[in-house]
């Protein structure tokens, strides 16, 4: 009998995050996340689980997602643009990503969406923000979680080598 996913079998799956209106492919994640199923300690969300509970090996399921529901409406107050020779060179790259701290001194990512020869622009909004997608899950593997898995959501030790996964 195929093994299927329900509560505290471990999981493995691939993603893609896929634009609903445009058909784009937003992000392709080719390490595989893992998690236990049913666990609260999951990032994934409760329709996410709820279409994965059942599904086998090689199974695809494809969750639509409304963006502003997970990281609010689109503000345009997070967008700035600024003259060319005010930002550092080392910043004027699209898709860069920009820490800033406001005045309480909290963090906060900016993205560089625009650069021409006058002027950058950033955004701090999530570049989800005002979409709705589709996140399309592949199973890879099922098994049974073990006691500590599913005490803590996922895999022990499960964090990737950076160094191993850029040096391939």
């Amino acid at each position: 009998m195929k093994e299927t996913i329900q509560r505290n079998k471990y999981v493995e799956l691939n993603y893609k995050t896929i634009d609903k209106k445009t058909g784009e492919v937003l992000t392709h994640v080719e390490y595989p996340i893992g998690y236990v199923h049913g666990s609260e300690e999951t990032a994934l969300s409760p329709e996410a689980m709820t279409e994965l509970d059942g599904k086998a090996v090689g199974d695809v399921v494809e969750v639509p997602i409304d963006c502003d529901l997970l990281y609010g409406p689109r503000d345009e107050n997070l967008v700035f643009t600024d003259r060319i020779e005010n930002v550092p060179e080392e910043y004027q790259e699209v898709g860069l990503t920009i820490s800033m701290e406001n005045s309480k001194g909290e963090p906060k990512n900016f993205i560089v969406t625009r650069v021409d020869e006058t002027s950058v622009t950033v955004d701090g909004n999530n570049p989800l923000c005002g979409r709705e997608v589709i996140f399309k899950l592949e199973v890879l593997s099922i098994r049974d979680a073990s006691d500590e898995e599913v005490a803590i959501g996922g895999k022990v030790g499960a964090d990737p080598d950076l160094d191993d996964i850029l040096n391939n």
